[in-house]
């Protein structure tokens, strides 16, 4: 795995302008942030070697490179998930990629079921914390050394300092956060409107199909994370009608500018 690594990492750092500083992942609907990018250089993922491609609705499957406010940025369109067959750790390959080619800090974003009765469709939520849900993790197997150690902490599973940075950048632009727990299942399927009262026991706030593999990674290779959920549906039983995909992506997009603000005014503090 790590010799597939190094050789995706070789591959990449050819073709990129220059050395990434920040890496972005972007969820369902969200993609339209790559159009800010200064000077883009697009590489789809099918033609990095190894590298595994995405098939989700909504996730263009490529990383766009260039600049944005001043920040030198890899933004992954379209991320990967469990329910399209992947295995965990091909899930986190591309976060590990990332590492390699010398990126300090890591946002990730995604489109997530609002839990907590408090949240509204629309609202933006840095994450605190997350519960992995899904029965697997993307370090099974024989560890890979060179990344990180065999059982590695998760106290800190989101950076307290970006964590911070982005309350303030909130503050800066005069937009209204919330804080939750991020709980992360397998899907396809939604959930069960039993299932959604279950995980509000557990304490969790926001649900969603993606995430919680790529953040266990980015801790195994000491990478931070800024993890940041658009609510863009209501959870199952919250209200009494049935969830569509096209209506995450949808909401996603239209309200998708709040989260795009945000994402710039967290970099401009980087």
């Amino acid at each position: 795995m790590y010799k597939a690594l190094t050789e995706s990492a070789d591959y990449l750092r050819e073709r990129l302008p220059f050395s990434p500083e920040v890496g972005l992942v972007l969820g369902s609907g969200l993609g339209p942030l790559v159009d800010q990018i200064e000077d883009p250089v697009v590489i789809p993922y099918a033609e990095i070697p190894h590298f595994p491609v995405s098939s989700a609705p909504g996730h263009a499957g490529q990383f766009v490179c260039g600049t944005l406010e001043g920040k030198r940025v890899l933004c992954m369109q379209g991320r990967l998930h469990g329910y399209e067959g992947h295995d965990p750790a091909m899930i986190v390959y591309p976060i590990r990629v990332m590492k390699l080619l010398g990126v300090e800090n890591l946002i990730l974003t995604n489109a997530a079921g609002g839990i907590n009765l408090e949240y509204k469709v629309g609202d933006l939520i840095i994450l605190d914390d997350q519960i992995n849900l899904t029965g697997k993790s993307p370090l099974t197997g024989p560890n890979i050394d060179e990344l990180g150690p065999r059982f590695n902490d998760m106290t800190f599973a989101f950076s307290p300092a970006l964590r911070a940075k982005t309350i303030e950048a909130a503050d800066k632009i005069g937009l209204h956060v919330r804080h939750g727990v991020y709980i992360g299942v397998s899907g396809p399927q939604y959930e069960t409107p039993a299932e959604i009262h279950a995980f509000r026991a557990l304490g969790a706030d926001v649900v969603g199909m993606s995430t919680v593999y790529e953040v266990i990674a980015a801790n195994h290779c000491g990478l931070p994370v800024l993890g940041i959920s658009m609510v863009t549906n209501m959870a199952a039983g919250v209200y009494n009608r049935p969830l569509s995909g096209e209506e995450v992506i949808e909401t996603a997009e239209r309200a998708g500018n709040n989260l795009r603000r945000l994402i710039r005014a967290v970099l401009r503090k980087l």
